[in-house]
């Protein structure tokens, strides 16, 4: 195939994903109910509500829910719910950045992969109990950048050409790629 030498390039200023990235944590939380608890008959995470907020070189998700736990005490003669609104601030770094974005363009937003959810939960030492908690968020930074394209100003036939985007995989086979590694003249 041969390179016509009369395309010409063009930049376009584009809104586009320019920074993902994923984390999934494990985090504790003690809890103290009003009485000294015997067991525990089970454990909820309720009511999480977060946003996303620029952080560094990353995307901090800032938000709240509630712990209800539900004991029994008085040597399991009796039972209660213990509820406890807790607060959380959690960075995730960006696994892909592309440095070449406007930043006074940048928006940043959060998907919880999986909401807080607790794992285990045992009595502790002076009627507290530990409570663990698994979550998980993804985070995208969206911004203005530019994409250049190859026009053809003698308006070439590419109604007949093949373009198989079967090539083309889903988000996750970019994440690794190496923006530093693309030619220099694009900006």
């Amino acid at each position: 195939m041969s390179i016509d030498r009369n395309l010409q390039s063009r930049e376009i200023l584009v809104k586009a994903v320019c920074g993902k990235g994923r984390k999934f944590s494990h985090v504790s939380h003690t809890v103290t109910p009003p009485h000294a608890p015997t067991s525990i008959l089970g454990a909820w995470i309720i009511n999480n509500q977060y946003e996303a907020v620029k952080s560094g070189e990353g995307v901090e998700v800032v938000g709240t829910y509630d712990i209800n736990i539900w004991y029994s005490y008085d040597k399991n003669t009796k039972t209660d719910v213990a509820k406890e609104t807790v607060s959380y601030a959690e960075v995730v770094g960006l696994s892909y950045l592309d440095k070449r974005h406007k930043s006074s363009t940048a928006e940043v937003s959060a998907v919880a992969t999986q909401e807080p959810n607790c794992v285990e939960a045992s009595i502790a030492g002076g009627g507290n109990v530990l409570i663990r908690v698994e979550r998980e968020f993804h985070v995208e930074l969206t911004a203005e950048t530019k994409v250049h394209v190859i026009v053809d100003p003698n308006g070439g036939d590419y109604e007949e050409k093949h373009v198989d985007f079967d090539l083309i995989g889903d988000d996750s086979d970019f994440e690794d790629l190496n923006p530093d590694l693309l030619d220099d003249d694009i900006n």
